[in-house]
């Protein structure tokens, strides 16, 4: 009669994480934001872009939850759709710099030598410049469209997670399984796919949680100098930067979508400190 099955590294994580309840709250309350914003064309209560000059700016009531703006659309309809952008620019952007940066540090750890330190030296100089101005920069020059917005923010996200990826790369070029798995004639895109994606699974999702909220905190800092989203279409950035223009005389107008966006953020970095506790080697086990 054969034991139970040793669990591997992935599952023990998963298993881990599974036990802090900070993070699994964290991660069903973003699970929720994210399901909301996603249905938003359909349970918003009014149309995110529908005006009423005569109601005007309203404070919360029974017939509108957070109240209107200056320009008499609904704060909670628009706090959905705008939900929707910054999430989306959030995750798409992130999903961009871990496509590249996976790929630029897996072939870097993999090369070795002159190649890797050549590459490595390369991501050292990049991160060098003013990023946030590159971003802007590329807005100015080639346009202020959400496309763009994805793009340039996914584009200057990714040399963290090369720098991360190549040193586990390297790691794990020497272990044996991978050697052996040379040996035998496998592919480079086979070591790839069956040995480093597995194993740097874990190391992925962590820098993952913890990019998302530096990507969405670049896109409303873009949005509040004007350059990202334009209206009527609208973001929680642009959101903020409205409200604050006139914070004194409608005070909702500010609140609402600061305080969304901040439990936000707060949610992802609960899940990524999980998620980091989680597949740390050196956690203890619970």
């Amino acid at each position: 009669m054969s034991g139970p099955t040793a669990l591997g590294p992935t599952e023990t994580g998963w298993q881990r994480f599974r036990k802090d309840r900070a993070a699994v709250f964290a991660a069903w309350f973003l699970l929720a934001i994210a399901a909301a914003c996603l249905l938003s064309p359909w349970i918003a209560p009014y149309p995110y872009q529908r005006q009423d000059l005569a109601l005007g700016a309203v404070a919360p009531c029974a017939t509108h939850w957070f109240g209107t703006d200056i320009l008499g659309r609904d704060v909670l309809s628009r706090l959905l759709q705008g939900g929707m952008v910054s999430l989306g620019v959030g995750l798409v952007a992130t999903v961009v710099a871990l496509a590249f940066g996976v790929l630029y540090g897996v072939a870097a750890g993999q090369a070795g030598g002159l190649v890797e330190r050549a590459m490595m030296r390369t991501v050292d100089i990049l991160s060098t410049l003013p990023l946030t101005l590159i971003v802007i920069l590329c807005m100015v020059v080639f346009g202020q469209n959400i496309w763009m917005i994805f793009l340039a923010v996914g584009g200057v996200s990714w040399l963290t997670m090369s720098r991360i990826i190549c040193t586990e790369t390297v790691s794990l070029k020497n272990r044996q399984f991978v050697e052996v798995s040379v040996a035998l004639g496998q592919s480079k895109v086979g070591v790839f796919t069956h040995h480093y994606l597995p194993n740097l699974a874990g190391i992925i999702a962590i820098y993952a949680t913890l990019t998302v909220p530096g990507v969405m905190m670049l896109e409303a800092f873009v949005s509040f100098l004007g350059l990202g989203v334009q209206a009527p279409m609208t973001s929680w950035g642009l959101m903020i930067k409205d409200g604050a223009d006139i914070m004194e005389e409608c005070p909702w107008l500010l609140i609402a979508p600061s305080v969304v966006f901040a439990l936000t953020l707060l949610s992802l970095n609960f899940v990524g400190d999980g998620l980091r506790d989680a597949f740390d080697p050196r956690a203890s086990k619970k």
